[in-house]
């Protein structure tokens, strides 16, 4: 079996493939608790358990991380309670894509595996893929296979937090669609400018990336990332999976086996 482990700012989020290829569990963690290789270890082996997964049946393990000082702990981790190397998607690794940045290595490894994920999923299509996690980032990718860049933007919960951090008497709020436009207290009026300006924000990208990349041939959009079903009424986007960057990690593994 195949362990998929997406690392971001906020959470560890996981999902395990049985030898079909099928997902079989997903599940999630905080990383912003600097763990050490045990915690991480006793942590990935209770969830496969509790699943009725036996953690012996792992054989391989691939990860995703934008958060450097976790690499060596979940690295670690893999060795000594898995028995593995992990795959590390990094610079080097096979994707099957063009990546057409002028530094391709700065090009975050979520967003890489969001975008193999997503020519994975949608063969043949130009693609933008739209990720809602501590920064919302879009990413376009050609018919192709070429990743031809993108935009990051502060995420929901960290503009929720800096005003909260920043102001004297603004309070955090539950990050939820309002019912309607104008707020009628403060908690009511941050939580519809936080929801109108990313529907506004992602939308008004996604048209000028269409306009500028894919007049010719429009193409699919995809919403993935924690906060995703968040905006899916608004119809920003044709399709919402959750577990996008999860299948770009397994298709990943395929291609470097």
């Amino acid at each position: 079996m195949l362990l998929c482990l997406d690392v971001g700012n906020s959470q560890i989020f996981g999902g395990l493939f049985d030898d079909e290829n099928l997902l079989r569990i997903q599940f999630r963690r905080t990383s912003q608790l600097r763990s050490s290789s045990d915690e991480l270890g006793v942590f990935f082996r209770s969830v496969l358990r509790e699943n009725n997964v036996n953690p012996d049946t792992i054989s391989q393990v691939a990860i995703c991380c934008v958060v450097p000082d976790l690499l060596y702990s979940l690295r670690a981790c893999c060795q000594k309670y898995f028995g593995l190397e992990p795959l590390v998607l990094r610079p080097g690794t096979k994707t099957g894509l063009k990546i057409l940045y002028r530094d391709p290595k700065e090009v975050g490894a979520d967003r890489i595996a969001d975008a193999v994920g997503a020519v994975t999923m949608f063969p043949g299509k130009n693609l933008i893929v739209a990720d809602f996690g501590t920064a919302t980032t879009l990413c376009a990718i050609t018919k192709n296979k070429e990743f031809l860049g993108g935009n990051i933007i502060p995420g929901v919960r960290l503009s929720m937090e800096a005003l909260e951090e920043r102001t004297a008497q603004l309070p955090a709020v539950e990050i939820k669609p309002p019912k309607q436009v104008l707020g009628r207290s403060t908690v009511e009026s941050i939580q519809s400018g936080l929801y109108w300006s990313n529907v506004g924000m992602v939308r008004e990208l996604i048209t000028r990336i269409s306009e500028e990349e894919f007049s010719d041939d429009p193409p699919v959009v995809i919403g993935t990332g924690g906060f995703a079903q968040l905006f899916n009424r608004e119809h920003l986007f044709e399709n919402v999976v959750p577990d996008l960057i999860l299948t770009g990690l397994r298709e990943i593994v395929r291609l470097n086996s």
